[in-house]
């Protein structure tokens, strides 16, 4: 007997059940210690990916500062300008956790350690560099910069991991900021290249 037809729904059927074993599986699993960080067991439900809730760090108001929406893209949408995707190496990691707890530590020590040099109108990089040597960052993990005759800028990877203070030194403030490094590679400084 000679089936007529089944070879060609066979081919067919093909690529959606491929496209449909790769949409059950794409991005449902999840490290140990993340899932039970997430408040999940390792062996329960299908895992979600989800954003980072953090607490509040030592020190820090319990207030939450407004984020501004996200905007989201619309599968009917016309294509836009693709200058923010092409460009996002350049887009800091925020920290999350312990971490985050660490680079708002980290970056009221810089803080603290400049403001003298601020108040006194000392703007000289040496100045500054001296500042953040004296708390402990290794020579090659400091960076300052002129940035006009009364401002100076800074970078510093605090450790490994990373986690990074950039800022400002200037009359009106000294202002700080912690991040978690860059994508693409390792340590502080902000990529220059693209992809």
């Amino acid at each position: 007997m000679t089936k007529i037809g089944t070879t060609g729904g066979r081919r067919a059927l093909l690529p959606v059940v491929l496209l449909a074993a790769l949409a059950a599986g794409c991005g449902t699993q999840r490290a140990a210690d993340d899932t039970a960080a997430a408040g999940a067991t390792p062996h329960g439900a299908t895992a979600t990916p989800s954003t980072p809730v953090d607490r509040p760090c030592p020190g820090e108001s319990t207030t939450p500062t407004p984020q501004a929406p996200t905007p989201s893209a619309s599968p009917t949408a016309p294509p836009q300008d693709h200058y923010a995707e092409n460009h996002g190496f350049m887009v800091p990691f925020p920290l999350h956790g312990d971490r985050r707890c660490q680079g708002i530590e980290e970056a009221g020590r810089v803080r603290k350690a400049l403001e003298p040099l601020r108040r006194r109108g000392d703007f000289s990089t040496d100045a500054v560099r001296e500042a953040l040597l004296g708390l402990g960052y290794p020579a090659e993990r400091v960076e300052t910069s002129r940035n006009g005759p009364t401002s100076v800028d800074f970078l510093v990877q605090a450790d490994d991991y990373p986690v990074c203070v950039e800022g400002d030194m200037n009359r009106a403030r000294t202002e700080t900021d912690a991040f978690g490094g860059y994508p693409d590679q390792t340590g502080c400084d902000r990529p220059t290249g693209g992809h």
